[in-house]
């Protein structure tokens, strides 16, 4: 069997993001999570912690140790995202309010000391939000860039725009310059823009599959969907809302859904039009050195019938 792969989830939930913690904690024999870090995105802080230990309980990972990071961007004021997730980031679904803990150390510190205890190249961040707990780490020990395997991001977007501006994604849009930070450090990154997930829809058949596993994490699970979906629905006009975060959990699962190419990508802080917008140089005409692995096909059936399979372990 291939050595258990060492993960850092850093995340705002989000009904999206519980779905890939989920997928995470479904998958033990190939992920091991050391720690899951909460940042203000979605929603604040406070709700962004209680959301995930509410995933941790649902899961029978009480245990996990769950980290509470940065309050707000690192430069900017917080945006949020209620008209999309619902007042508590997670609504939905009714669960009981968690009872374990967080751990009174800082996220960021988290993942400075575990990023330089453990071997190098042997970490794998992924990251389901803003980007600002990673900057804030490389800020405070810039050696860990040399030293992460992977960071898998949900994040930007080329081709499809963005969705919080015309041309920005929300992940980057709420600290573009965590973001900034985060692509001109030299860490190896695997990026899922919207052209991905725009790609995985979660149509009736497919949340019906869901459904029918009969569990108590799925039945919560398609709750936290029908929710989640009804705003894209409205925008798009489709049959079901794009699943954007598991995409970066289901990489690490089966890397060959996905498919795309090595581009510089840059990030824009400075115009008040197109701040946060990834600036990815698809066709290689401006010189400069790739920096991400972009994503831009996927399996679609594949990463559901993935989804689906490891949702009913749970």
């Amino acid at each position: 069997m291939a050595q258990r792969r060492k993960i850092i989830i850093d995340t705002d939930p989000g009904q999206d993001d519980a779905a890939a913690l989920m997928l995470a904690f479904a998958s033990p024999d190939e992920l091991d999570v050391l720690g899951l870090c909460a940042v203000a995105g979605n929603v604040p802080l406070s709700l962004t912690s209680r959301n995930v230990r509410i995933v941790c309980e649902l899961c029978g990972q009480s245990d996990m140790p769950v980290f509470e990071g940065a309050m707000h961007p690192i430069l900017r004021k917080q945006v949020t995202a209620e008209h999309v997730h619902g007042r508590t980031g997670l609504d939905g679904a009714e669960l009981p309010e968690p009872t374990m803990a967080v751990r009174s150390q800082h996220a960021v510190d988290f993942i400075v000391e575990t990023v330089m205890r453990e071997p190098a190249g042997s970490v794998t961040l992924c990251t389901l939000g803003p980007l600002t707990n990673v900057a804030l780490a490389l800020q405070m020990e810039p050696a860990i860039a040399g030293r992460v395997r992977e960071l898998v991001m949900m994040g930007g977007g080329f081709f499809e725009g963005g969705n919080i501006t015309p041309a920005a994604e929300f992940n980057i849009y709420v600290d573009p310059e965590a973001a900034a930070a985060v692509f001109a450090s030299g860490i190896p990154i695997v990026m899922m823009p919207l052209d991905v997930t725009h790609q995985l829809l979660t149509r009736k058949d497919r949340v019906a599959r869901i459904a029918a596993l009969g569990t108590r994490p799925a039945q919560v699970l398609v709750g936290w969907l029908a929710f989640f979906e009804r705003f894209d629905e409205e925008k798009y006009g489709s049959d079901g809302g794009p699943l954007h975060d598991p995409t970066v959990i289901a990489y690490l699962l089966k890397p060959e859904l996905f498919s795309g190419r090595h581009c510089n990508v840059e990030i824009e802080t400075q115009s008040e039009l197109t701040v946060g917008m990834t600036v990815v140089d698809w066709w290689r005409v401006s010189g400069r050195k790739p920096n991400a692995m972009v994503m831009r096909h996927v399996d679609a059936d594949g990463f559901f019938d993935l989804l689906t399979e490891r949702v009913g372990r749970l």
